[in-house]
């Protein structure tokens, strides 16, 4: 307008006539996008503690929800949720803590031909095996059974499970009631990954954690791939005798254990596939005291936990303290690799901490709201240490850091003002997320809220 304030007159008259008549006749013809804010959309309630939600491949366009205490419950096409579980195996899970606890109906992954085989497969924790040693203190024992069974669909009702159709695939015993992660998924490849904490107690250490390579921090389930399954990312072919082993998994022929894909985690309770592009492998990982990270993970990768915390160098002796150094490789030459997001906790005494425990989400490859396409959601299961979920949003870059910022929901500016317990995805790429009121699998306050466009 600078330009035109110059011009006197008729000429200015006329040309803003024209310039007017053009802006109209362009406006006839297209409308102006306004970008889409999200918000959320309540779809169930009175749930106790979910923590996943999934959309089977058959095309029924039904929702499952799993609930921590041991039951699944359907959302119907219509929106409706059924008033009978479609599977309910409290009586196969060790009992539950109400205050506080880790342990529960943890994963759900349906087959990737289940539309035909009605097959899927859950992750929870059975009571512990008796008899067996654990490393550690004399008299010390078990506190659960990790287990990954198969299951199937009633032959007489598509919204019923078999219970007597249990196929155990794997057993792993873990000896605290914390880090049991949980998430089952299957890959493009058609392997289902599995999700698995380092064994619980603080840093690392104590019963049932065994010693490793980094001997400046004691205890070592994240750094060891030879003793147990704990701090690791496993990959199996569920089309075996319990099951088969991928032959390209990147430890087979190795002393160590041919299940893990990848290792050096901590809690990697939620983790995701990325429905496009590549299809990449995105797992949150909770942190001690100090970070919390989402890393990118590849086959055969380190993720550092206990020689590092984040991008930093972890103290199991003192763990607010960050060690001055550690290594940047591990006895076998792999490098550590850092997270593509790290946020600070709560409890850092540096100060800055946004939240506790990070809850890993999903890339967001659905229609409604344009914005977030192709970025990933992720979320804190609180934001001070009361019920003040958080979601943030991440933009996926080809190397380093991911920039990330909160992410503003219409009606939950600040945050949710309640405990965000995990994140869901449909088969239309659209998000999900789980929430409570309570930290603990207790009461009836857990929702499921789509994400929506306002």
């Amino acid at each position: 307008m600078k330009f035109f304030s110059r011009i006197s007159g008729l000429l200015f008259i006329s040309i803003q006539l024209l310039l007017n008549i053009g802006c109209e006749k362009d406006g006839a013809n297209s409308q102006p996008t306004i970008p889409k804010t999200p918000g959320l959309s309540m779809i169930a309630d009175s749930l106790v503690s979910p923590v996943v939600i999934s959309e089977p491949p058959d095309s029924s366009k039904r929702l499952f929800v799993v609930d921590e205490t041991g039951k699944i419950w359907i959302i119907g096409a219509d929106g409706k949720k059924l008033t009978t579980p479609f599977i309910d195996i409290t009586s196969k899970m060790v009992t539950l803590s109400p205050s506080y606890d880790e342990r529960g109906l943890l994963g759900l992954a349906f087959h990737p031909d289940f539309k035909t085989n009605g097959k899927f497969y859950l992750f929870y924790t059975a009571p512990p095996r008796a008899g067996t040693p654990v490393p550690g203190d004399a008299g010390a024992t078990w506190n659960n059974l990790t287990r990954i069974s198969e299951f199937k669909v009633s032959a007489a009702n598509a919204n019923q499970a078999d219970l007597s159709s249990e196929r155990i695939l794997l057993e792993a015993d873990h000896p605290y009631l914390n880090h049991n992660a949980g998430t089952l998924a299957f890959g493009a490849d058609g392997f289902l990954y599995i999700s698995i904490g380092d064994g619980g107690n603080a840093d690392d250490k104590g019963n049932g954690h065994v010693p490793d390579w980094y001997t400046v921090n004691i205890g070592g389930n994240g750094q060891d791939n030879y003793a147990n399954l704990m701090g690791n990312i496993l990959r199996i072919d569920v089309n075996g005798s319990p099951y088969n082993i991928p032959p390209d998994n990147p430890f087979v022929g190795t002393a160590a254990k041919p299940e893990i894909y990848a290792f050096g985690f901590r809690n990697p309770f939620r983790f995701s596939f990325d429905m496009g592009g590549t299809h990449q492998l995105i797992a949150g990982d909770e942190g001690q005291s100090l970070y919390e990270e989402i890393d990118l993970v590849t086959k055969g990768g380190n993720y550092g936990w206990n020689v590092k915390e984040g991008t930093h160098c972890f103290d199991a002796d003192s763990d607010l303290i960050e060690r001055p150094s550690c290594p940047m490789t591990d006895s076998a030459g792999n490098p550590l690799i850092d997270p593509v997001v790290e946020l600070v906790n709560l409890a850092n005494p540096k100060g800055g901490g946004v939240g506790i425990a990070i809850i890993g989400g999903f890339v967001y490859r659905g229609t409604a709201l344009p914005s977030l396409q192709g970025k990933y959601i992720f979320g804190m299961l609180s934001a001070d240490g009361k019920a003040t979920g958080t979601v943030y949003s991440a933009d996926m870059t080809t190397s380093g850091s991911w920039p990330n910022s909160l992410l503003s929901l219409n009606g939950f500016p600040a945050n949710l003002g309640t405990y965000l317990k995990s994140f869901g995805q449909d088969q239309s790429g659209e998000i999900y997320l789980l929430t409570s009121d309570q930290i603990g699998p207790q009461g009836n306050s857990g929702k499921v809220y789509k994400m929506v466009a306002n």
